[in-house]
């Protein structure tokens, strides 16, 4: 394990801890509220991050690995993942939630940690963001680490 491997892994485990500490504090009430502008419910929202780390680190795997992401786009493949993920979720029961928050969020860090300080360096193409060729350790930062932090600030305000 390298020491930015360690610090990312770090500051992803430090977010999704503050999400779930955070919503666990939620009334039933506020877990099933609709953020606002998203719509989804705050609860559908936290089950979702988890639910998209594994994914997130796959996309980073990819790049690490030097090959491009291709045909990930947001219309095409988040916006369409969201809206399937919510729909399948919507009545998602807190504690389900906060468990696969915490499994899931532990096998992404540990998956980070595995990184070599060559394969975070490594670029490629990422179709999500117009082909730029971006290195792993930004897609990670962009991605699995900065979510939490993004959802949480988002609920925060809505609660």
């Amino acid at each position: 394990m390298t020491t930015r491997a360690e610090r990312l892994a770090s500051r992803l485990e430090q977010g999704a801890n503050a999400l779930a500490e955070f919503a666990e504090q939620l009334t039933d009430a506020q877990w099933r509220a609709p953020l606002p502008v998203d719509g989804r419910p705050i609860g559908v929202v936290v089950h979702h991050v988890a639910f998209m780390y594994p994914i997130e680190v796959d996309v980073a795997r990819t790049v690490a690995s030097g090959k491009p992401v291709v045909g990930l786009t947001y219309d095409d493949a988040i916006k369409k993942l969201n809206a399937k993920h919510a729909a399948e979720n919507a009545k998602v029961a807190k504690k389900e939630a906060l468990e696969l928050l915490r499994r899931n969020s532990a096998a992404a860090a540990a998956a980070i940690r595995a990184f070599s300080d060559a394969e975070l360096d490594r670029a490629a193409a990422v179709s999500l963001n117009a082909d730029a060729p971006l290195t792993a350790q930004f897609v990670l930062e962009d991605h699995a680490v900065r979510h939490s932090y993004h959802h949480l600030a988002k609920i925060r305000a809505a609660v």
